[in-house]
């Protein structure tokens, strides 16, 4: 499997203050924002990057949906999210969200780890065209 991104999000549920605080105090800057997911970058390395979500967001799987400051979901970018979800599933990792497409720019899934530490897996794709006005003009998927 080769990563193309690797970053933590934040489970809150205070979405707009968290954001603040990083961007405030961190020096992040916000590529994607809407009022349940913010996702910063570093403004002074743009492979420094931090998700906030709040915890109540129905793409949680419903274990961890609702869970803050130890909440912990992981993404991991790939090339091919098909492929990782048929070898993770032959290996027997738990699926907490099935493989699916979001109308906000992903094709994903969710495991967890052997501490239940959830782990998104997910390839971008170009956005419906309600979410790619929440866009950055250089961040949106799928250009």
């Amino acid at each position: 499997m080769k990563t193309t991104s690797y970053y933590p999000v934040i489970m809150t549920r205070d979405v707009a203050a968290t954001a603040s605080f990083y961007i405030e105090h961190f020096g992040f800057r916000p590529l994607f924002e809407a009022d349940w997911y913010v996702h910063l970058q570093s403004a002074g390395d743009e492979q420094v990057n931090l998700a906030v979500l709040h915890a109540d967001h129905e793409t949680i799987p419903e274990a961890g949906r609702g869970r803050t400051a130890a909440g912990l979901l992981i993404n991991f970018e790939v090339e091919d999210v098909d492929a990782v979800h048929a070898r993770l599933s032959k290996a027997g990792l738990p699926m907490l969200l099935p493989l699916r497409d979001e109308a906000f720019g992903q094709r994903h899934f969710i495991t967890a780890d052997p501490n239940g530490v959830m782990l998104d897996i997910i390839t971008p794709i170009a956005p419906s065209a309600e979410f790619s006005a929440n866009y950055d003009a250089g961040a949106l998927p799928g250009q």
